[in-house]
């Protein structure tokens, strides 16, 4: 029999990690795993566990929201063969399972995760050498996601985000950036920046998400110019969540890059994967092509 080591956030969706634990379990066991299950205690344990006792299994699945996605990513990423790697979505947004085209019920994304599923591999990013699995971002907003309280992000979803950010408009302001990336290089205020890899963010589709790729060695990359009115933000940040069908003021800047420089003359703060992800005057974002084989359903 194969071993599989199951790493689960017990605090996820409001505690319902816990209550579909014998349910998951059972999967494994009918599919055949030996399973070692263990619960995450704090921030950042995932990583750890996923380094450390990652190599003694044949699979690795962790449940869980985003972050704890992103968290047994890393762990694995520091591995010279690290196994394929399942999830089982909870959590109030789950982009990934979006994306991965996972089932939102427990039992059917255990079934995914260790039977019918197949390994595919995945880019992963790295910022400034940390992984992330599927979005760094910076500027207007970007604090939302980490700045939103739990309870808020339970209640109401991808909405909270959009609350909050509502919220700090009042307090947005422009970087002055210098961006290298592929050979090339712009310069210009930018209100928001985001390198993706994902078709869902915050819970939104994002511009050109019918064109993302997850193993093509490259990121969307997503820029909000500082516009010559409040009309033309406001147009800017409706495309840029699809309210609108289009961009007509110019502010969005879109285009794919493997690697990119981002030179700001003040420390520019940046989430990765939802998470505070340091600040720093000179940032650079890295593809890792096809870096893990995550498990998602069988093409149709």
């Amino acid at each position: 029999m194969n071993r599989l080591l199951f790493i689960y956030n017990p605090t996820s969706g409001t505690g319902q990690v816990k209550g579909a634990l014998a349910d998951v379990l059972d999967v494994f066991a009918k599919a055949g795993w030996i399973t070692t299950a263990y619960p995450t205690q704090c921030k950042g344990d995932a990583v750890r566990i996923a380094r450390e006792m990652g190599p003694q299994f044949d699979r690795v699945v962790c449940a869980g929201g985003d972050g704890t996605l992103s968290e047994t990513a890393g762990g694995l990423m520091d591995l010279k063969d690290p196994p394929p790697l399942g999830y089982i979505p909870f959590g109030s947004t789950n982009d990934c399972a979006t994306t991965l085209r996972l089932p939102r019920k427990p039992r059917e994304a255990a079934l995914v995760a260790a039977g019918t599923g197949v390994p595919m591999p995945m880019d992963i990013g790295l910022l400034q050498d940390r992984p992330f699995v599927y979005v760094a971002a910076f500027g207007a907003f970007t604090k939302v996601a980490y700045d939103t309280p739990q309870e808020l992000k339970n209640t109401f979803g991808h909405l909270a985000y959009i609350f909050a950010g509502i919220a700090s408009l009042p307090t947005i302001a422009p970087y002055h950036l210098k961006l290298e990336f592929d050979g090339q290089a712009l310069e210009d205020d930018f209100y928001f920046g985001m390198v993706s890899n994902s078709q869902s963010i915050g819970g939104i589709r994002p511009p050109k998400a019918e064109q993302v790729v997850l193993d093509d060695g490259l990121f969307e990359v997503t820029l909000v110019k500082k516009p010559l009115n409040v009309t033309d933000l406001t147009d800017g940040l409706q495309a840029l969540v699809n309210l609108s069908p289009a961009d007509h003021s110019g502010a969005l800047v879109q285009f794919q890059a493997r690697q990119l420089t981002f030179s700001c003359q003040q420390p520019l703060s940046w989430t990765a994967d939802g998470e505070f992800g340091g600040s720093q005057c000179v940032s650079q974002v890295v593809n890792r092509q096809k870096a893990l084989n995550i498990i998602r359903p069988k093409s149709p």
